[in-house]
């Protein structure tokens, strides 16, 4: 089954490749010729996920998956957000991580907690399927590890005292929330062409 991402980050379709490793899905980013996507206007993760979907699915005329995600730190009220991937004026990740710290400054370790959250959703001619998952830990004080993209080196696993950008690239996937998300929705994905 092809079903083409609502992303153009290389980083979701190589993890998106990984978690489907022996099935009969085949991933496959956004082409260039689709210059732009539209503006997520949704207030939550579901919402954005939707306009995405259904955007790229009618377009192309073919299923699509669209992943949206970020972090909700709790002593920022929840925030970044559905603004993680534009939180700073760059968006880039690494300003994105250094806005964060700096928000962050003077908060105690045990106020410290988040959790990266994602929403799956498919859409084909009107069908839609849904799940989400979450993957709790706190924000770390520090940039540790090499691994990963996006928040991955300030998010801290006390499961396994690492950060996620420390981690190797199968046990990341075994307890991310993508993995969780993937996990609930990739029995649903075929009654998409059904």
């Amino acid at each position: 089954m092809k079903i083409i991402l609502a992303t153009q980050n290389q980083g979701k379709l190589k993890e998106f490749q990984q978690l489907s490793k022996g099935m009969d899905f085949e991933f496959f980013s956004i082409p260039e010729e689709l210059e732009e996507m539209p503006e997520e206007t949704g207030e939550t993760f579901k919402e954005n996920a939707l306009i995405k979907a259904k955007y790229v699915s009618e377009y192309f005329q073919m299923p699509a998956l669209a992943d949206d995600s970020g972090l909700e730190v709790d002593s920022l009220n929840g925030n970044p957000g559905v603004y993680s991937a534009r939180y700073s004026s760059s968006g880039s990740d690494l300003d994105n991580c250094k806005k964060l710290l700096n928000n962050m400054i003077g908060v105690a370790k045990e106020n410290r907690t988040a959790r990266f959250k994602c929403c799956l959703l498919g859409f084909n001619e009107g069908k839609t399927v849904f799940a989400e998952g979450t993957l709790e830990g706190e924000i770390a004080e520090e940039f540790k590890g090499e691994r990963g993209f996006g928040y991955d080196p300030i998010f801290l696993v006390p499961k396994y005292n690492l950060h996620l950008a420390e981690m190797e690239k199968e046990e990341k996937n075994k307890i991310s929330h993508r993995s969780k998300a993937f996990e609930a929705v990739k029995d649903m994905l075929p009654s998409l062409i059904n």
